[in-house]
């Protein structure tokens, strides 16, 4: 028998930021058999996709958690549904799965039918009756256009101007509250060419990939406290409330605040990654600091006796009438009478100041749903803005690279890639961040 051969020590690897993608990467790296530090400057994980509890006045029994946004997941987001259930987390009973629809107030729109995404898609559209038949076919033929040319236009073409020939209903009732749902962007700002990768993935990657995924439990429960208890379970540091000050490459290393470690992700915040790179790749620094966001404002309102035809209902927005989404937390088992009215690509809306948007939201809710006992008696329990919801999905938009050093690589959904702001598109960058930090490490280590 030859010399037994030594043991090589685990890689260690700090993630900086526990949010989704930051998740996603330390779990890959334990999956990989490295030593995983996380550090989270929050108290809690999640990042922009966590839960809170509510103010002490609006709790109940049991205690009311609201999220900071309602989010909607699709049934194409197979690598977030795969991190659930590697965490312990069964998405057939967290989340409520459906075919797509987008209904108004009245429970009238489009409604997709079960089966292959194609085949409902034809068949929700042309039994949508609240649409005129020509309307229909006009949809239908632009969506035949969009496949011939395999969901591709020019990167400097907005959504406005991409379905500019389509009818204004179709506009209005379709295009634009798909826009603002997956790139939490106005139509009129948005990127035509990632808006047709998500029609894309939706509608061609298989049976049920439209379908909506509807949380019945809060973000927290989804993914942020299962994977921390399973990240634990692991073996792997975690360090809450505590933001890193610096990172430094030293000797072929890498020092997390003097902590030595083998590799680093920053699935931070592009503005902290940006601070934490100043010095480490000024370009790449400047590149993330950069990037333009949009916000989310979600007013939480109660009344014993609100209820919505449909767990999600699309609302006509305009400036006074901001939100596009109503939420029946009642419909999704979460909290009976519970309604969250949400408005994405809420950046103009902030500009009168948060008192003034609540004010907005609930003025629209007591006309929209008039008709109700309860529509003009809805109380606010809470109006949460998330200022730095998403990146900014704009025409031509740059965003920065995974790599920014030797095993220091950047995560989150702001990073290039296909995909726009999404909980999908920040776990895959979350883990193909960690997949070439390990890669770059294991090259070296057989270099003679």
């Amino acid at each position: 028998m030859g010399p037994e051969q030594p043991r090589v020590a685990p890689r260690h690897l700090a993630v900086v930021g526990a949010g989704w993608a930051g998740l996603a990467a330390a779990i890959r790296g334990c999956a990989l058999g490295m030593k995983v530090t996380v550090f989270e400057m929050a108290p809690q994980a999640g990042g922009r996709a966590r839960s809170m509890d509510a103010p002490d006045e609006a709790q109940a029994q049991p205690k009311l958690r609201l999220d900071n946004g309602q989010h909607i997941l699709i049934g194409a987001y197979t690598r977030t549904l795969d991190l659930m259930r590697t965490v312990g987390v069964d998405p057939d009973l967290t989340l409520q799965r459906q075919p797509l629809m987008l209904v108004d107030e009245q429970g009238r729109g489009l409604r997709l039918p079960k089966g292959h995404a194609v085949l409902a898609f034809v068949l929700g559209v042309l039994r949508c009756q609240t649409w005129p038949l020509q309307a229909r076919w006009a949809l239908l033929g632009v969506a035949i256009r969009w496949r011939l040319q395999n969901f591709q236009c020019s990167p400097r073409t907005t959504v406005a101007q991409l379905t500019a020939s389509l009818p204004r209903v179709i506009r209005d009732d379709l295009i634009d509250p798909l826009c603002v749902a997956a790139l939490n962007t106005p139509a009129s700002q948005a990127s035509g060419s990632v808006f047709l990768r998500v029609l894309r993935d939706a509608l061609f990657a298989g049976p049920g990939a439209a379908d909506l995924l509807l949380p019945r439990e809060p973000l927290a429960h989804l993914l942020p406290e299962p994977a921390w208890a399973w990240l634990e379970s692991q073996g792997a540091t975690i360090k809450t409330r505590h933001r890193v000050m610096t990172i430094q490459r030293s000797e072929g290393a890498w020092r997390v605040d003097g902590e030595p470690f083998d590799g680093v992700v920053l699935a931070c915040s592009a503005p902290e990654a940006a601070r934490l790179t100043g010095t480490v790749s000024p370009a790449w620094a400047q590149q993330a600091s950069a990037v333009a966001y949009q916000a989310i404002v979600t007013v939480y309102a109660h009344h014993p006796m609100a209820q919505l035809p449909s767990p999600m209902v699309a609302l006509r927005a305009t400036e006074q009438h901001p939100a596009q989404f109503a939420f029946d937390l009642g419909r999704l088992r979460q909290a009976p009478g519970c309604l969250a009215l949400v408005v994405s690509g809420a950046n103009s809306l902030l500009l009168s100041g948060l008192p003034e948007a609540t004010r907005r939201i609930l003025h629209q809710a007591a006309e929209v749903f008039a008709s109700q006992p309860w529509g003009g008696s809805l109380q606010a329990i809470s109006t949460i803005a998330e200022r730095r919801a998403t990146f900014a999905c704009t025409p031509g938009l740059v965003r920065p690279p995974m790599a920014i050093a030797p095993h220091c690589v950047a995560a989150g959904d702001y990073v290039e890639g296909p995909y726009p702001a999404t909980l999908e598109g920040a776990i895959r960058s979350g883990e193909a961040a960690v997949q070439a930090c390990w890669q770059g490490m294991h090259a070296k280590s057989k270099v003679p």
